[in-house]
């Protein structure tokens, strides 16, 4: 791998071993935000840029001690003017070549944000529906992604865990105070994002989840988080999951709402609700590789 160096961390184009020349010393990342009623937002690339003329996300090369959602952020706040805390990530795909790799940070809005071109880089930032993107003459390697982005870009991963059920399943003196074992899960939960999705069998390469935890009986009481949004069960905590389950289907349809519970009653009723189950088994991996 050859670097020419630029002066700005990060800036600096690679020769790849796909025999073609990238730009990001470290990778680079990119920002697609979607919007269920008016589509992407897109970036129509300068002419005198890297495949000028071409349109593809707000994106740029990665610093060195960046995330590619940091960067991602960072440049479609510089490129487009959108404020980083009105984003909400929902789920990445990665174009890996070893030695350079582009992330596309698939996010939606937590409050109204227009766009709109901010720097020399852009000839134009502009909303596009889903279905007239393919049309457009697109960044090479973006459209080459672009017929996985555009099946999974609907879609958001939501989990709704059975409190009981994954604080039983641990014997670590939970039983002394439910309260406290489920507020230490609820803590857990809040540090999972970004997931990796092969325990849950969905696509791209990381998904950050909303999460419904279901709290019934004496571990109730436990505050919410952001990101996480506690439900105590005025009854049955069954009852109550598998209510969180329908409501979460019949509001957004095209998301993943999967269920992460060992009971087997329970599970039937997840998925006559329309999702789908895990058991605490998988949310441990995850949490474990998340470290």
């Amino acid at each position: 791998m050859t670097l020419v160096h630029h002066r700005h961390d990060g800036d600096g184009w690679v020769d790849c071993a796909c025999g073609q020349r990238h730009w990001g010393r470290y990778g680079a990342a990119g920002l697609m935000l979607v919007d269920d009623e008016r589509g992407v937002l897109l970036q129509h690339r300068a002419h005198w840029s890297h495949h000028g003329g071409t349109w593809g996300v707000p994106g740029g090369a990665r610093a060195s001690a960046e995330t590619a959602l940091e960067a991602a952020l960072r440049e479609a706040a510089e490129e487009a003017a959108i404020p980083p805390d009105a984003v909400r990530p929902s789920h990445a795909w990665v174009e890996d070549h070893g030695t350079w790799s582009y992330t596309t940070i698939v996010a939606r809005s937590s409050r109204p944000v227009e766009g709109r071109t901010a720097d020399p880089e852009s000839l134009e930032i502009t909303w596009v529906p889903l279905d007239d993107v393919e049309a457009l003459p697109l960044l090479p390697a973006f459209g080459a992604m672009w017929p996985r982005i555009r099946a999974a870009a609907p879609s958001d991963l939501v989990l709704v865990v059975d409190a009981a059920n994954v604080v039983g399943s641990r014997p670590d003196g939970w039983w002394h105070d439910r309260v406290g074992a489920t507020a230490r899960l609820r803590d857990e939960l809040g540090r999972l994002a970004p997931v990796p999705p092969a325990a849950l069998q969905l696509p791209a390469a990381q998904w950050w989840p909303r999460i419904v935890l279901v709290t019934e009986g004496r571990a109730r009481g436990v505050a919410s988080l952001d990101g996480v949004t506690v439900v105590d069960a005025p009854g049955s905590g069954d009852d109550a999951l598998a209510a969180a389950v329908a409501s979460a289907v019949a509001e957004r349809p095209q998301d993943h709402v999967v269920a992460v519970t060992a009971d087997r009653e329970l599970r039937a009723r997840v998925e006559a609700a329309g999702g789908r189950n895990v058991g605490p088994s998988a949310l441990f991996e995850i949490t474990h590789r998340r470290g």
